[in-house]
C-alpha cells in the first residue's frame, strides 16, 4: 500500500534529504565554492579591465562590460548566497561552472586575453566539479528520502 506521506517507520534526519539542489555539504565545502564564484567575479573584472586598455569600438566595448559586469555580480551574489547555506546558488555555480569555458573561447585566446581566458576556463571546470562533487552528500549512515511519494510503501 501506498501514501503521500513518509512510512510511520522511517523519519529521515534533517537534512538527509540532499539532492542535487540542496547546499553543498559542509562548511569547507560551501566556503570553497563561495571562493572559487569570487575568483571568477575576479577574473570577469580583469577582463573589463583589459577591454578598457585595449582599442575597441566603443559600442563593442561598451557591451563587453556590461557583460563582464553582469557576470561579476551574479558571480558574487551567488558567493554570498552560498556562504548563508540558501539553495539556488548551487545551481547557479554549477551554471556559471559551465558557461565559464566557452566564454573564455569565445574571445579566441589571443593577444592580451590568454591568461584570463585560460584561467577563467580553467576556473570554471574546477568550479562544476567542486559543486558536482559535494552535492547529494548525507550525514554517514543515513540515506537520501526517497522524492516520490507513490514509492513509498507502509511497514
Amino acid at each position: 500500500m501506498t501514501v503521500n506521506g513518509p512510512a510511520p517507520a522511517h523519519t529521515p534526519a534533517p537534512g538527509a534529504g540532499a539532492g542535487p539542489g540542496a547546499p553543498a555539504g559542509g562548511r569547507a565545502a560551501r566556503r570553497l565554492i563561495a571562493v572559487l564564484l569570487l575568483a571568477a567575479a575576479g577574473l570577469d573584472l580583469a577582463r573589463c579591465g583589459l577591454v578598457m586598455a585595449t582599442a575597441w569600438h566603443p559600442a563593442a566595448a561598451a557591451g563587453l562590460i556590461a557583460a563582464g559586469l553582469a557576470a561579476a555580480v551574479a558571480s558574487g551574489w551567488a558567493a554570498r548566497g552560498h556562504l548563508r547555506g540558501r539553495r539556488w546558488p548551487v545551481w547557479a555555480a554549477v551554471l556559471i561552472g559551465v558557461a565559464s569555458p566557452p566564454q573564455a573561447a569565445a574571445s579566441g585566446f589571443h593577444g592580451p586575453y590568454t591568461i584570463p581566458d585560460t584561467a577563467t576556463a580553467v576556473l570554471g571546470i574546477v568550479l562544476a566539479v567542486a559543486v558536482l562533487a559535494t552535492a547529494g552528500r548525507t550525514t554517514p549512515g543515513r540515506h537520501a528520502e526517497n522524492p516520490c511519494a507513490m514509492n513509498r510503501e507502509i511497514t
